[in-house]
């Protein structure tokens, strides 16, 4: 689906067709077609719109001749999550740059863009270009760092669980939130490469404007700033993760101690009854309580065992 959106007083409106200007998102669902003509008709390479649609697809930027194009990769939530995939996954979104038209596509619905098309955006105008650019960067660090935010409240709740519980489905969520953080990682730190070799190059041409390259500095920072969160929290998981697993091994091996120690107390009833049950003369087997005197010899002896296992605080 192919929409055209202009801001006019203060409000993003759509428009039938493409005016000078205006910003041209290319969401699910589209055809092959309407990607061919798009391509045809703001004259750039239709590569441009399908290695958008590659989610493997890694941050880059390339230019053919008056079209340029940045390839950011983005957080979204897995639809299709099951019970071991990332909660999050990272997308690529295209912004494609021709005069006088800014072009986005994703092969998802994208949240960050969304904003832009909610008007939730401050100072957001299509004809600019560059400050466009730069908020949909701003945006998707936003995202990211929001999404962290989820994942971390997500793991705490999770090892409040792990103390009281031994199931594997809590083990099962906190290696979903791995796999996001891995993702995150990798998405990130090529976000951030791309954003330096950018800024070395002054690919969207900002550099003698101070404004817009103070925001392109705070972007990067807080590229970094995500970036580092996510390390840090994947390093608390998997430190996490380990203490579990050693939570695990000790309490089974506490379930198999106190276990093999009621085996042995009851053994000793079951000693006494094989000695009486073998054919050779033992004491009280001619009394008329011998039943009695056996059960209570053999209490008595069992007592005596737990007692002993008790004092050496092996229960």
């Amino acid at each position: 689906m192919v929409r055209y959106y202009l801001k006019k007083e203060g409000k993003v409106v759509t428009v039938p067709e493409p005016v000078e200007g205006c910003w041209v998102n290319i969401e699910p669902p589209f055809s092959q077609e309407e990607l061919e003509e798009v391509a045809t008709r703001f004259f750039f390479p239709l590569d441009f719109l399908t290695d958008a649609l590659d989610i493997d697809e890694r941050s880059r930027y390339d230019r053919e001749d008056d079209a340029r194009l940045i390839m950011l990769n983005g957080p979204v939530l897995n639809e299709f999550e099951d019970d071991n995939d990332a909660i999050f996954i990272t997308v690529p979104i295209g912004i494609i740059l021709v005069p006088d038209y800014t072009i986005t596509i994703s092969a998802y619905e994208n949240p960050v863009l969304e904003l832009f098309v909610e008007n939730r955006i401050k100072n957001f105008d299509p004809t600019n270009q560059q400050l466009f650019v730069l908020q949909i960067m701003e945006q998707t660090v936003y995202r990211y760092l929001n999404c962290l935010k989820q994942l971390n409240m997500r793991r705490h709740l999770i090892e409040k669980e792990l103390y009281h519980s031994s199931r594997n489905e809590e083990l099962k969520q906190l290696l979903s939130i791995e796999k996001t953080l891995v993702y995150f990682v990798n998405s990130l730190s090529a976000n951030e490469l791309l954003k330096m070799k950018i800024k070395r190059i002054d690919f969207l041409g900002i550099r003698h404007d101070e404004d817009l390259s103070d925001l392109f500095e705070d972007i990067i920072i807080d590229n970094n700033q995500a970036m580092e969160m996510s390390r840090v929290y994947t390093e608390i998981l998997n430190g996490t993760m380990d203490a579990y697993g050693s939570i695990i091994s000790n309490n089974l091996n506490i379930v198999m101690q106190r276990l093999t120690l009621i085996t042995i107390i009851l053994m000793v009833p079951t000693l006494v009854a094989s000695f009486y049950g073998m054919n050779v003369h033992l004491p009280f087997q001619d009394q008329p309580y011998a039943f009695y005197h056996l059960i209570v010899i053999s209490v008595v002896l069992s007592l005596l065992v737990a007692w002993y296992f008790q004092r050496k605080r092996m229960f």
